[in-house]
């Protein structure tokens, strides 16, 4: 399937799913900032190739290759050879356990959680594509909640486990201070001293900490969560300039530029989406 000659990028809310967040992408040049997200980020590629780095690991996916990537997990993206693309869903939680139970008929009390974040899958990755189409297409409610519902639900049946929560140690305790901090403080301009204190590491020590245990440094995480905060207050009707300041960016281009390079599209297509 050839690709086009230009970027394109359609973002939408599904209704029917919560608002749930949906993109139709197709990229020749642009690239990803190492982000996250606080849904999980599932899609595959229709044509082309993408070079994506995952929890530190980077790899080559091309069409019959998922994504399934848990909130909270850095990724990044760029074009492989001539581009790519593909769709993507960003389910929230509670979204994705409701969906769960309402096709198992069971309760569902662990969380949910994908052991492989870039699997080969030709056969889920076509059922993704086709229930993703009704969705953009606008297809009647029967139609789309039966087709994203079976394949949410196969996705998560094939690759699906559980969480697995690491051993704390000091050093673990210390770089999880500092991000709880960046979290906090997002609006403001906290230094690297600053946030070395909160950490009680030095800051030579926090920066090599932080980027082995999040695979992103405290600078891009800090970035990276004034986007998320303005993909909020975008969702609430906020204006662009005024989240630029809100969210401690210098000036609107700055915030226009980080944003499209984490979500792929401007605020003000992410306003109106």
């Amino acid at each position: 399937m050839p690709l086009a000659e230009v970027e394109s990028a359609r973002f939408w809310r599904d209704s029917r799913f919560r608002d749930m967040e949906c993109l139709s992408a197709t990229f020749l040049t642009h690239e990803y900032a190492p982000h996250a997200h606080d849904t999980f980020s599932i899609g595959a590629i229709e044509s082309g190739t993408q070079i994506a780095t995952l929890s530190g690991r980077r790899e080559e996916t091309g069409p019959g290759d998922l994504y399934l990537i848990d909130p909270g997990v850095i990724h990044d993206g760029a074009p492989g050879g001539e581009g790519y693309r593909y769709r993507m869903i960003y389910p929230d939680m509670k979204l994705f356990i409701d969906i769960l139970e309402d096709v198992t008929g069971k309760a569902f009390h662990a969380t949910p959680s994908f052991s492989s974040g870039l699997p080969r899958d030709p056969e889920l990755a076509n059922a993704f594509h086709a229930a993703h189409r009704t969705l953009e297409n606008g297809a009647g409610a029967l139609e789309s909640d039966e087709g994203m519902f079976s394949v949410l639900a196969a996705i998560f049946a094939r690759h699906g486990s559980a969480i697995v929560v690491p051993v704390d140690t000091r050093e673990r305790s210390a770089v999880a201070r500092a991000r709880e901090y960046l979290i906090e403080n997002f609006d403001l301009d906290v230094g690297l001293e600053e946030l070395a204190g909160v950490a009680g590491l030095s800051r030579a020590h926090l920066i090599r900490a932080f980027r082995k245990e999040y695979h992103i440094t405290p600078h891009a995480f800090l970035t990276d969560r004034r986007v998320q905060v303005a993909r909020r207050l975008l969702r609430q009707g906020h204006m662009p300039a005024d989240i630029a300041l809100e969210c401690g960016f210098a000036d609107q281009a700055h915030f226009t530029r980080h944003f499209k390079a984490r979500t792929g599209v401007t605020p003000g297509q992410f306003r109106l989406g």
